[in-house]
């Protein structure tokens, strides 16, 4: 069961609705432009609903079947980057400093196919809530949506979720049951010290020193405090501390990410680094600050609900063409959010050969939209079909 010939047939309106978007980048929760382009494009479809302003741009829309049943959620985010566009197409952005670099226009683009299609077959039960969500990027718009009921409002039973990869072959689902990306958290650490000449460091308490022990020390905790088996990344990204060859400076700053996979190893490693950072700031006769900052969680696809994904990827693409049990990837989705409410499913589908995601010359491949937008409608169709 391939791409849907209905979907097929308006493939060339899926790429003109993206690259329209993809002229118009905004950002976080500032998205007035795009939210009007989606619910013009939903009022022409004609959904039964369309619920707007929440998270100041996303939008809810609900599309009614055939009797009654649950209600199933689809979601693609329609945020951009703050990156100046090297791409050269036509199309490209109109906004100075900003591009869709990471294919939030190409999602959107999906899932308005499959509203598009679902809203004139109705081939199914139950309800369809159409989650187009601001601030995947920055600003965590699932978690304000969640925040904000749209689970408990519209009734939502379960929600599903697909990004682009590219790199990966062109039309391959992947996903994998439990998590499938990682939570991510920042740290930054404030070593203050007692600077002097750089000649007589008997004088001083050296925060430079300190920071080279701290780092180092920092290293072990993946390979002394956390299980082998466990996936897990601690990198240290910034250390900034000096002014001069001569004079040891009286503070010293070192910036980094963790990346887990369970709240059990996030925790301990939050933990050790507390207790490394204060312990070695002693050892050299220095004081340290700890900035833990928690950001997304780690996303979680349940199950049952990643299995079913699978078989309705597979019946789209083809057995061998879907990975379910794929490696985790150590990057970081809000969509996490909405799993923590509600069982689904989160998948990537290969994009074939081309720049990668946040780059400047990176550009979404159209001809995966229609992939997209049948693996949503399928999903439907196949999980509530439509009563008799």
């Amino acid at each position: 069961m391939p791409v849907i010939n209905r979907i097929a047939d308006f493939a060339e309106d899926m790429t003109t609705w993206r690259q329209h978007l993809h002229t118009i980048p905004e950002l976080s929760f500032d998205c007035p432009k795009t939210a009007a382009f989606i619910k013009e494009r939903l009022e022409e479809f004609g959904v039964d609903e369309i619920h707007d302003g929440i998270a100041q741009t996303g939008i809810v829309a609900i599309i009614n079947g055939k009797g009654a049943g649950r209600t199933v959620g689809l979601r693609a985010d329609f945020d951009a980057l703050p990156i100046e566009e090297e791409t050269g197409v036509e199309y490209a952005s109109t906004h100075a400093g900003k591009m869709h670099a990471c294919g939030h226009d190409g999602h959107t683009a999906m899932l308005l196919g499959a509203a598009k299609y679902l809203t004139e077959t109705r081939n199914f039960s139950g309800r369809v809530a159409l989650i187009f969500q601001p601030a995947e990027e920055e600003g965590g718009g699932a978690q304000v949506m969640c925040q904000e009921g749209i689970m408990d409002r519209f009734e939502i039973a379960e929600v599903y979720g697909i990004h682009n990869m590219p790199g990966s072959d062109f039309g391959t689902f992947h996903t994998t049951p439990g998590p499938i990306m990682a939570a991510v958290d920042m740290f930054t650490i404030k070593i203050n010290g007692r600077g002097g000449h750089g000649a007589m460091p008997h004088e001083t308490a050296d925060p430079v020193v300190a920071a080279c022990g701290i780092v180092q020390a920092i290293q072990t905790i993946s390979s002394r405090n956390v299980h082998s088996a466990e996936e897990k990344v601690i990198s240290v990204t910034q250390i900034h501390t000096g002014t001069a060859s001569n004079i040891i400076p009286d503070t010293a700053m070192i910036n980094g990410t963790v990346r887990t996979f369970s709240k059990e190893v996030k925790t301990l490693i939050r933990k050790r680094m507390e207790e490394i950072v204060q312990g070695q700031a002693a050892s050299y006769g220095v004081s340290a600050e700890l900035d833990y900052e928690e950001g997304y969680p780690a996303t979680v696809n349940a199950p049952t609900e990643t299995e079913y994904a699978a078989r309705i990827a597979r019946e789209v693409v083809g057995e061998a063409n879907v990975d379910a049990e794929s490696p985790k990837v150590a990057g970081a989705e809000d969509f996490s959010y909405m799993l923590e409410e509600r069982p689904g499913a989160y998948l990537f589908l290969g994009a074939g050969e081309g720049a990668g995601l946040h780059h400047p010359k990176y550009n979404f491949n159209d001809e995966i939209a229609p992939i997209g937008a049948s693996f949503f409608v399928r999903l439907v169709e196949q999980m509530q079909p439509a009563a008799n």
